[in-house]
């Protein structure tokens, strides 16, 4: 073991370095949460560009989501064995590089195989980021100041994304998205090295075999639901997807009961409250990421909007979320985690329905941004109860795992939930008009299957994670 420096880098008292590493780190986080926003106003260029599908457009998505959240806690652990300075240093290349390859990328397969090695760097970038705020802040209110920055960027980097990725893809090219992380990345590698500490590094193992077998099977899962939507479900690569992804998983979870240092503990299931918070959050993050992935295609395939403009168009939605943020804090000490979570899923739900009744001659003011307010505010209330459920009650040799958790329910979430929408969307054609009528028709029905997905995590929420104001969560 390396004696080093997490108890230094704590301790250290120069007030402009810290501000060098909280810099750093909150910069990283921000590139990050862009490139998984900055892309979704560029999603129709992409497609009238490179030749996707309307189906295999969701791959953008999914080959970042899928090995962003099938690698993330391989990420959390590799920086406690090999040193969050190391780790951290590996994935900005990692994530620097690949975005300079999208950018280039001429075809769909070049494109997707640079955003998911983009998804291993973020992987592995996003655990550092926490933990280095941890080592050089303390606990006490400078660590607290600087997790409320934290919590911020996250604010900022959704709505940012959405605005500048409509302003690139519709003045300059949608590829300046991920250019852009070029200078940046190799700036904050320059800075990373010289002013980031290591920290100790420990023995143990990896869990390669888990890490691996879950990705896949996630990514045959998700490929045999997407695939399903042009080929169908009686098609051989389909099924054979499918049961790969069965057998893959079923062999997952028997490693995981087996394996000395699993990458995922099984008793974190243990609890209802944490096993509902999981499955609330897929549905929950499943439903938002369709709402973007549709609504920006609604917004320029239906009403004529720029990517730009489109951009804009999210602003009524972005908005609530960061002021209904500002008030979580006190609204979950005043009526309960649970009650709020619940509370704030029913709001997504009925504003989703609400923009599922867009038509082709819809208003955008009455028929987009008035639901788009609920949506927002139910998502600002959302994650944050979801976060605290999904830790709750946790030892603590465990809560490193549980945190990752969370954020590999988020992630893939993210990409079953895109993947079940676009098969809604594609059964919708043959039902429909033609042209602007006829993808209007298809995005309402995959926006009604996306408040179905809040609905659904409405009803876990209250079932497992609610509890009366006053009562305690049992530790599991």
């Amino acid at each position: 073991m390396r004696n080093s420096s997490a108890d230094s880098a704590a301790q250290i008292i120069d007030p402009r370095q810290r501000k060098i590493v909280l810099s750093v780190v909150l910069t990283t986080y921000l590139m990050i949460l862009l490139d998984t926003s900055i892309v979704i106003t560029g999603l129709p260029d992409i497609r009238e560009g490179l030749g996707f599908s309307h189906t295999g457009l969701a791959w953008v998505q999914n080959a970042y989501m899928l090995s962003f959240g099938g690698l993330l806690m391989l990420g959390a652990r590799a920086g406690d064995l090999l040193g969050r300075k190391r780790v951290f240093l590996f994935g900005l290349v990692v994530f620097t590089t690949s975005s300079l390859a999208i950018g280039l990328a001429q075809s769909p397969a070049q494109l997707l195989v640079a955003r998911a090695i983009q998804g291993i760097g973020a992987a592995t970038l996003a655990p550092s980021t926490l933990a280095l705020l941890s080592m050089y802040y303390p606990e006490g209110p400078e660590r607290h100041r600087a997790l409320a920055y934290y919590a911020a960027t996250a604010g900022i980097g959704a709505s940012l994304g959405l605005v500048v990725g409509g302003i690139f893809a519709d003045w300059i090219s949608w590829r300046v998205g991920f250019f852009i992380n070029v200078p940046l990345g190799l700036v904050l590698f320059v800075l990373g090295r010289r002013f980031l500490a290591e920290s100790d590094t420990h023995k143990g193992d990896f869990d390669l075999l888990g890490a691996i077998s879950s990705t896949l099977g996630m990514t045959a899962l998700v490929y045999g639901i997407v695939r399903s939507a042009s080929a169908g479900w009686t098609d051989d690569l389909t099924i054979g997807s499918i049961l790969a992804a069965f057998v893959l998983l079923f062999g997952f979870v028997l490693n995981e009961c087996r394996a000395t240092q699993p990458i995922l503990p099984l008793r974190l299931f243990a609890s209802r409250e944490r096993s509902g918070a999981y499955i609330a959050r897929m549905t929950f993050v499943g439903a938002m990421f369709s709402f973007f992935f549709f609504s920006t295609q609604f917004m320029q395939g239906v009403l004529g909007f720029t990517a730009f403009e489109a951009g804009i168009g999210f602003l009524p939605m972005t908005i609530p979320t960061f002021i209904a943020s500002l008030f979580l804090p006190r609204l979950t000490a005043k009526i309960g985690n649970g009650r709020v979570l619940s509370l704030a899923l029913a709001t997504c739900a009925v504003g989703m329905f609400w923009l599922a009744q867009a038509g082709a001659e819809s208003s955008y003011l009455i028929d987009l941004a008035m639901p788009m307010l609920l949506i927002g505010f139910g998502n600002g209330l959302a994650l944050g109860p979801l976060t605290i459920a999904g830790v709750s009650g946790v030892a603590k040799q465990d809560s490193g795992a549980a945190s990752g958790l969370v954020n590999v329910a988020h992630q893939l979430g993210g990409a079953v939930g895109v993947s079940v929408l676009v098969v809604v969307f594609a059964s919708a054609a043959s039902l429909g008009a033609t042209g602007r009528a006829g993808l209007a028709h298809q995005i309402e029905t995959a926006l009604g299957g996306a408040a179905l997905m809040l609905l659904t995590g409405f009803v876990i929420a209250v079932l497992f994670v609610a509890r009366p104001k006053g009562v305690a969560t049992a530790s599991n």
